[in-house]
């Protein structure tokens, strides 16, 4: 057990500093004449400061694969001392996490919830308020959400987020995303045959309808209230020619083949990296 108390200081004190190094990355301005585009651009640098820490952790994880338990050397208490300031860092994320996942939403109109196996909400006091045409617009919103596993996307970057506070840059870029998520499903339900117009309806009725609605670990369909004007703009418009052939692929993929080679490092390294981290504490 000793081995595991290391491997989490050692993670907590060097991921944590690398990640938090890297938070203050400053927030670019990105274009893309699809919607999807955008989503998946502003997706890859949401997770581009995380991605050395993983890296870092996954070094230290081939160490500990090695690593007889007990450790011969005991964690020297300067490491311990300053890896608690991550490790309160790491709760406060956690908790938050938490909270996201048990808080009442209230009346979120229609939205898509469930971590592993989203389903879709809708309201029926706002169906009343809607024809036909608004309610399968929002739905087939709706069903893109579920399609992608969004609440569960939304949940991940809210805790790589909070893991990077109190950079301001991390907080803009998950705003970012957030915008750019709805402004895709948008896109992708007038691919599949809805009228802008009437989704554009659908959306305004229900942020009339749910507007003190929280919305933690889900995605609605009114999405950030700051972005609502821009939604409504681009459904009003016609459709970009690429956006039906745009296809969707998760950049988190690319995180497996960097996690990997850093675990075969640690498998060769970790010994020497663990040991002069050790010389250096002491």
């Amino acid at each position: 057990m000793d081995r595991e108390y290391c491997l989490s200081f050692l993670i907590a004190l060097v991921g944590g500093t690398t990640l938090l190094a890297n938070g203050w990355w400053p927030v670019a301005d990105v274009r893309a004449g699809s919607a999807r585009g955008l989503e998946r651009t502003t997706w890859r640098r949401l997770w581009l400061p995380v991605t050395p820490a993983l890296a870092v952790a996954s070094v230290f994880c081939g160490w500990a694969l090695r690593e007889p338990d007990p450790i011969p050397k005991g964690v020297p208490s300067s490491i311990i001392l300053m890896s608690t300031p991550f490790l309160l860092l790491l709760a406060r994320a956690v908790a938050r996490g938490g909270w996201a996942l048990i808080t009442d939403p209230g009346d979120p109109g229609t939205a898509t919830v469930g971590l592993l196996r989203p389903w879709i909400v809708f309201s029926p006091r706002l169906a009343k308020k809607l024809d036909d045409r608004q309610i399968d617009a929002a739905l087939e919103h709706e069903r893109a959400h579920v399609r992608h596993g969004d609440p569960l996307r939304i949940w991940l970057a809210q805790l790589a987020t909070d893991l990077q506070w109190p950079w301001p840059q991390a907080r803009e870029r998950m705003q970012r995303w957030l915008a750019a998520l709805e402004l895709a499903r948008d896109e992708e339900a007038r691919a599949r045959g809805i009228e802008g117009t009437d989704l554009a309806e659908a959306i305004i009725a229900s942020a009339r309808f749910c507007q003190n609605a929280n919305q933690p670990a889900q995605a609605a369909l009114t999405g950030q209230s700051a972005a609502l004007k821009e939604r409504i703009m681009r459904l009003l418009e016609p459709l970009c020619p690429d956006s039906a052939q745009a296809h969707v692929c998760s950049p988190l993929f690319a995180l497996l083949p960097i996690s990997m080679l850093a675990l075969g490092l640690g498998l060769m390294f970790g010994e020497r990296v663990v040991g002069v981290l050790f010389w250096l504490a002491t």
